[in-house]
């Protein structure tokens, strides 16, 4: 089995770099931007600057734009072409666990607990010992009615792991506001899976190459490109299993009135998002900027 790593940096290679490109196992590819210093070199994985990037393709490259983490699809792309079975993506200020990467659940049978829900969409940290939190993209419009109709176990053959993250969760901006929290996930209330889309994003989780082509970063929508891409995945009948936290995040610095700003467009679209996507996945193509829309299909042709 091929395993493949995939992240975007701007910074020299950071401490979770540096450990994920040590792994024997797993074959690290580093996508560069044009703040990441030009003399930026690792030891095992690959490196592909802005250069190698538009060698790739170039129009891909033209319709995503630069200084943005969607450039993580050009690492997809590649990882295509080194025939990867499994790609991880991970976010550079993700210090992973000596168990990472090694509990590795996709394309076996898994049994879980498994959560039912009457909302339009599930919220994972709602069912750890964090439930006062929400994770990024959950509709705000659900918060005040969150609630699990039914809790059992199950047997699920995911196609995409998202392990949780210790330390600063994925949570959104007004969520981060209130609370600035600092978790530690205990590992019993893993692993789950839900009968609802649930977000999961691009910092810790873990793709099988059998749904990569409907797996997509999009471009120009803020802090949504990641969340619009798990509601498409799953609409498009992609499993999702939960899990426990396998990094530490220590996070780089935001202003968190900036990342507000970026996700505004998921607090005001991803409640009416998720009424459509489960009829028709493509329906989310409406709420894309053509921009975006345009990038898609030409990621496509790699497929």
């Amino acid at each position: 089995m091929k395993k493949v790593i995939v992240s975007t940096t701007i910074n020299p290679p950071t401490s979770a770099i540096k450990k994920f490109d040590k792994m024997k196992d797993w074959k690290l590819i580093v996508i560069g931007d044009l703040k990441t210093p030009k003399n930026y070199k690792l030891k095992n994985g690959i490196y592909l600057s802005p250069k190698d990037q538009e060698k790739l393709d170039k129009k891909l490259s033209n319709l995503i734009g630069w200084n943005c983490i969607q450039r993580r699809n050009m690492g997809l792309i590649v990882a295509r072409k080194l025939s990867a079975d499994i790609i991880a993506l991970i976010d550079d200020d993700n210090i992973p666990y000596k168990n990472w990467g090694k509990n590795l659940l996709i394309g076996k049978k898994n049994k879980a607990k498994y959560y039912k829900t009457k909302n339009n969409c599930f919220d994972p940290l709602f069912v750890t010992n964090y439930p006062y939190l929400w994770h990024r993209g959950f509709p705000i419009q659900n918060l005040s009615h969150r609630s699990i109709s039914s809790k059992s176990t199950g047997n699920i053959y995911p196609d995409i792991q998202a392990d949780f993250w210790n330390g600063d969760p994925d949570i959104d901006a007004i969520c981060r506001m209130e609370h600035m929290p600092e978790c530690n996930f205990k590992k019993k209330y893993f692993p789950f899976y839900s009968n609802k889309i649930s977000p999961f994003n691009s910092q810790n989780t873990f793709i099988s190459s059998r749904i990569l082509k409907n797996y997509f970063l999009f471009p120009h929508i803020g802090r949504m490109d990641d969340i619009w891409a798990s509601f498409f995945v799953q609409a498009c009948k992609a499993k999702v299993i939960y899990n426990s936290a396998s990094v530490y995040q220590k996070r780089n610095p935001h202003d968190l009135t900036v990342d507000m700003k970026k996700e505004y467009m998921g607090y005001e679209s991803n409640y009416n998002i998720l009424k459509q996507i489960y009829n028709n996945p493509k329906s989310l193509f409406k709420f894309l900027p053509k921009k975006s829309l345009e990038a898609y299909r030409q990621y496509l042709t790699h497929f």
